[in-house]
This record gives structure tokens, C-alpha cells and sequence, in this order.
């Protein structure tokens, strides 16, 4: 059998579009299918419930922010190892960014793929208008492959059955499978930058499978998987985002260094390299042997006690620094490279003092939006003049920037200059982007 995809789609955010494929990929893997998930985009929390329902990784598909020898490699892989491949949108069908503000939606990677359209609606307060709804969506572009509805957070039987009606009476060939009820127990609590990541939620799993046995009685499952569909974009080889820093990389990993792609870490491994784990949460300094450390973002700012007085892991990255190891932090990463993190009313938290930042979330401002970084310096990343493509996202303010080698020039998804980010100071570099995937070949 040749893997089948579906994407779930949503009018805008904060539908249920996540639970409902989490609660989708934990039911066929229950009925014993072979289920892979990705999600569109760049957001690293909802995978985690995908995750945790496939038992296996999600894989972010980015269509702006890749290549599409990157995503053609990553779709292969998906389908290579699956019977159903189910994919989450990105915020409304169309929602992306730039000029027109869609290149980058989940309606262009439906186009890219062909893997059909299920439209996640969240219908409180609906009645038959929602047709009006299911009818703009569907002709607003109609080469996107919109093929099926799921109704959400539905008040009563005889309100799924009006919605049912009206979507059968004005859009014939969009398929309704059903609706799921307004549920307590479909609910993921949120933060600042989104859900709260399902490592951290003790109540996921347990909502994951309560979603998974809604969704065997409430949807027609059957119909559904009929409407799923092979991608028709070519495989490629492996992925592989980012040149490896070095030949033995260790990457930070716990609640608070959470943000690591696993297509950039798989793809550190498919070219030759090492890759370990050490939890600075837990005050474990990077292997003694590393020639690379990776911090990937996360909340620092959640725990800055406890990483201001792990000095084991601060001695030891001061000590893979100060032995010439390539020591790379992204976004949250880069606070904690930095000489201090003030957070709260006001308390100085200090950090590794490996780069001359002193960052603040006293005093929150959103930071949000696709980047185009062209290398400014020579890295492990790259000779001075490398292309990528990444995204930023937090609340942090700089509040002191010393004299360090700025590391990238900056163009936001329109192209309008956003001027230098980030520093490198001899080894040890970072920024706030969360970097995707190289934007040249080289």
C-alpha cells in the first residue's frame, strides 16, 4: 500500500485542529495502522502531541521556510515508514506570510503535496450558516483540494445534525464525517508562546486518548480514510537543513532547551555526526569530548534559578568555550550564552557570560515572523555569506549589547531589513532565529 495523506485545516486558530489529529493518530494506531504526523509550519509545541500520539516524531513541513529538495525528502521519509500520514495546519487555511500574506500557508503545501483538505470547523454558536462559511472556503481558491469537514465542539445531536444538513443541501461535494461534542475533557491548557508542550501537560496523554475514542464514535473514520490521498511530490534523499557543527555535537535538552527541529538533529546524523544529550535542567555539563554544543530554545526564563546556580553545566560549557568547541544557541539558547536574564519584577539572573548580552522579560515584547539570515562572519554554520531561512518567536527585550561580531544581516519575509542579529565571540555564537533550513545549496 502507498502512504496516503490528509491535512487538517481550520478556518483560524484555536479551532481544535491539533487535538483533533493527535486524537485522530492515537485511533489508527490503535486500529494497528502505521501512522506518521507533521504539522505545517515552524511551531515546535503542537508536534509534541503528535508525537506523543504517534509514538514516534513530527515533522515540521515548511514551505517557506525549506527547500523543496528538503520537503521532498521529508515527505518521502514520512511516507516511508507509514500507511497514513496526517498533517497539521498552520493558523486559517490561507494564513501565511509576505507579499499577499499566503506564500507559506497550509493551502500552498495542500498544493505542493495533494494530499486533500479536511476543514476543522469549531461550530459554537452555528447553525446552517455555516455553509455561507464551508462555501467561501472552498471557492475562495479551488485548485486547493478542499475534500471533507469535521465539525467541533458541536452543543447537541440535533445541532450536528443541522450542520450536517446544510453543508449537504449548499456544498455537495465537500464530505461531512462527522462532529465531535463541546467536551471538558478535549481542552490543552496554554502560555505565552502557545500550548503548554505535552512533556510538561500530565494530562496529555490521557486527553489524547479520550479525543481517540471521540473520534471512533462521532466521525466516520472509514470515509475519511478514503478521502486520504499519495503525496504527488517527488521523493528525494534525506534531509538535511544545516551542515553539522562539528563531529560531536551535544544538545541541551529539557523543559527548558525543548526547541530542537528533528529533522536539523537527524540530519546532523545522516552526515557523519555524533549527536548526545545532556540536561542543563539537571545540571549536566556537555560531553567532555564534544567539539559542538547546541542549545536550542525553549523557556530559560521559566527556570533561571535553577540554571543560574547549575555550575556544573556552566563550568563545563564554559570549559568546551574556552577549548575552542563551537558553542551555537538559538533564541532561548541565546539568552543563556548571554552575561544575564532579568526576568520577573526585576531579578538578575546571571548566565554563561560567553557572549556580552544582557536580555529581559520584565518587560515583554512580542517578536514574531519569518527571517531571511545571510552570515555575516565565518561559523560552523557556514562561511560568511551562507543564506537561511528560520523564524522568531518570543517575548525577550535585549537590554545591553557589547562589542562582538554582529553574526547575520536580517530581511524579514517581505524583504524589509531588520539589520544585524545576534553576536559571535570567537567560538561562541547565537541569535534569536530559530534557523529552518539553508536557503542556498552551498
Amino acid at each position: 500500500m502507498t502512504a496516503r495523506g490528509l491535512i487538517f485545516a481550520a478556518p483560524a486558530s484555536g479551532t481544535g485542529k491539533t487535538l483533533v489529529t493527535a486524537g485522530l493518530a492515537r485511533h489508527l494506531r490503535r486500529r494497528g495502522w502505521r501512522v506518521a504526523t507533521a504539522k505545517a509550519g515552524p511551531d515546535f509545541i503542537d508536534p509534541t502531541f503528535h508525537a506523543l500520539a504517534a509514538g514516534k516524531p513530527c515533522r515540521n513541513l515548511d514551505v517557506w521556510g525549506m527547500r523543496r529538495a528538503t520537503l521532498a525528502g521529508l515527505i518521502g521519509e514520512l511516507e516511508a515508514h507509514a500507511d497514513f500520514v496526517l498533517c497539521e495546519g498552520v493558523m486559517g487555511l490561507f494564513d501565511g506570510t509576505g507579499p499577499g500574506a499566503e506564500a507559506g500557508s497550509t493551502a500552498e503545501l495542500a498544493l505542493m503535496t495533494g494530499w486533500p483538505v479536511v476543514l476543522v470547523v469549531d461550530a459554537r454558536g452555528q447553525g446552517a450558516s455555516v455553509a455561507a462559511l464551508l462555501k467561501g472556503f472552498a471557492g475562495h481558491r479551488p485548485s486547493v483540494p478542499l475534500a471533507a469537514v469535521i465539525f467541533n465542539r458541536v452543543s447537541s445531536n440535533r445541532h450536528a445534525a443541522l450542520l450536517a444538513d446544510a453543508t449537504a443541501r449548499h456544498l455537495p461535494n465537500l464530505v461531512c464525517l462527522g462532529s465531535l461534542p463541546a467536551d471538558p475533557g478535549l481542552a490543552l491548557p496554554s502560555r505565552h508562546l502557545g500550548l503548554v508542550p505535552a512533556s510538561e501537560n500530565r494530562d496529555a496523554e490521557a486527553v489524547i486518548e479520550h479525543c481517540a475514542a471521540r473520534i471512533g464514535t462521532s466521525v466516520d473514520v472509514e470515509r475519511l480514510l478514503r478521502v486520504a490521498l499519495g503525496s504527488t511530490l517527488s521523493a528525494a534523499g534525506k534531509a538535511a537543513p544545516l551542515a553539522p557543527l562539528g563531529e560531536r555535537i551535544a544538545v541541551a535538552r529539557d523543559e527548558a532547551f525543548c526547541f530542537a527541529y528533528p529533522t536539523l538533529l537527524e540530519g546532523w546524523r545522516s552526515q557523519g555526526a555524533e549527536v548526545t544529550f545532556f540536561s542543563p535542567l539537571a545540571n549536566e555539563p556537555p560531553g567532555a569530548d564534544a567539539d559542538a554544543v547546541y542549545l536550542p530554545g525553549g523557556y530559560p526564563e521559566l527556570w533561571p534559578d535553577r540554571l543560574a546556580s547549575a555550575q556544573v553545566f556552566m563550568t563545563g560549557i564554559r570549559r568546551a568555550a574556552s577549548e575552542g568547541a563551537a558553542i551555537y544557541g538559538e533564541c532561548g539558547g541565546y539568552l543563556v550564552l548571554g552575561e544575564a536574564l532579568i526576568v520577573g519584577e526585576g531579578q538578575i539572573c546571571p548566565m554563561a557570560g560567553l557572549l556580552p548580552l544582557v536580555t529581559s522579560f520584565a518587560e515583554r515584547r512580542l517578536c514574531l515572523g519569518y527571517r531571511r539570515a545571510t552570515l555575516r562572519v565565518d561559523t560552523n554554520l557556514g562561511a560568511a555569506g551562507a543564506r537561511f531561512r528560520g523564524h522568531e518567536f518570543h517575548y525577550a527585550t535585549v537590554v545591553r549589547e557589547n562589542s562582538a561580531e554582529p553574526l547575520f544581516s536580517v530581511l524579514g519575509a517581505a524583504n524589509e531589513d531588520l539589520g544585524s542579529y545576534g553576536l559571535r565571540r570567537r567560538s561562541v555564537f547565537g541569535s534569536f532565529i530559530h534557523l529552518i533550513d539553508r536557503e542556498t545549496a552551498s
